[in-house]
Formats: structure tokens, sequence, C-alpha cells
């Protein structure tokens, strides 16, 4: 085996552990990443970053920002034609859309800890409430948590698919 196909196998075992261990967190069975105060960090922004659009996109920005950015990043590494690069974004993005699944899910009974201690806006309360859904959150907590396990699987097995193809010349000029 040449040295190009050996690295094409140990990314995609790093891609397809990194697939499992997301569909345990999108499970409930894993809690932890080693990415969520990066997510954090990203959601607090988006509450600033869409400020400017009011209230309520205020508040919907810092669930959209946590998860876009991720994303962003892997449409870089796809434009760049770098498939395990966009696989751990992907993941990373499925990731990131868990965490919002739980605070959707969250919404009626409020119990996570939130930045800011008592007295600061629930944001999935705030949006589900404004928009008569408050009685779904679970479902569409559920919801979410499974889009973001498919979007993990996905991204997962392409990118390690396509991690074991040989590197395509480019024609010389």
């Amino acid at each position: 085996m040449n040295g190009g196909a050996a690295v094409g196998w140990v990314k995609a075992g790093v891609l397809l552990a990194l697939g499992l261990w997301g569909l345990l967190v999108a499970a409930g069975r894993a809690s932890w990443w080693f990415l969520d105060g990066v997510n954090l960090i990203f959601h607090e922004a988006g509450h600033l970053i869409f400020w400017v659009g009011g209230e309520f996109v205020s508040i919907l920005g810092g669930s959209v920002l946590q998860v876009l950015v991720p994303a962003a990043c892997a449409i870089a590494f796809v434009w760049q034609h770098q498939p395990f690069g966009a696989g751990l974004c992907g993941i990373w993005t499925a990731q990131s859309l868990v965490g919002v699944s739980l605070y959707i899910a969250d919404a009626r009974t409020q119990d996570l800890p939130l930045l800011g201690g008592d007295g600061v806006i629930h944001d999935w309360n705030y949006l589900l409430g404004r928009l008569g859904l408050l009685a779904w959150d679970l479902a569409l907590g559920r919801a979410t948590a499974v889009l973001a396990g498919l979007i993990i699987v996905g991204s997962a097995v392409l990118a390690a698919l396509l991690c074991q193809r040989p590197p395509q010349e480019t024609p010389e000029a």
C-alpha cells in the first residue's frame, strides 16, 4: 500500500469514528463535543450580528450563526475539493445542529443553564412562543436531531469514500 492510500484510509477512519461519535451524541447516548465552546461563541455572536433585524431575528440569529459558520466552512472545503475537511466540517455542522435541537426541545421546561443566569430570555421559548409552536418543542427538537444525524452520516460516509479516491491530476496548460 502506498503512502497516499494509507493516508486516505486514516482519514476515512477518522471521519467514520467521528461520525459514529456524532451519532451517539445526536441519539442522546453521549453528551460531550470538543467544539461546544466554539459553537457557543458563534451562537452569542449571532445575536449581535443579527441585531439589526429586530428582536425576533436577533434571537433566531444565535442558532442560525451557530450552524451557518461550520456549514460555510464545509462548503469552502467542498469548493476546494478537500473531502476530508468538508467531512469534518459537515460533522461539525451537524454537531452544532444537535446543540440547537437540545435547545429547541428545552423550550417549555427551560432546564438548560443559560449565559447570564436567571432572567435571560430562553431563545427557543421566545421563538416558538411567538410562532404559536411552543407545544411542539419536543417534536421539533427530535426532528432537528434526526436531521443532524442524517447530516453526520452523509458527511462522514461520503467524505470517507472520497478520501479513498486517488487524487485527480490537473491537466497541464
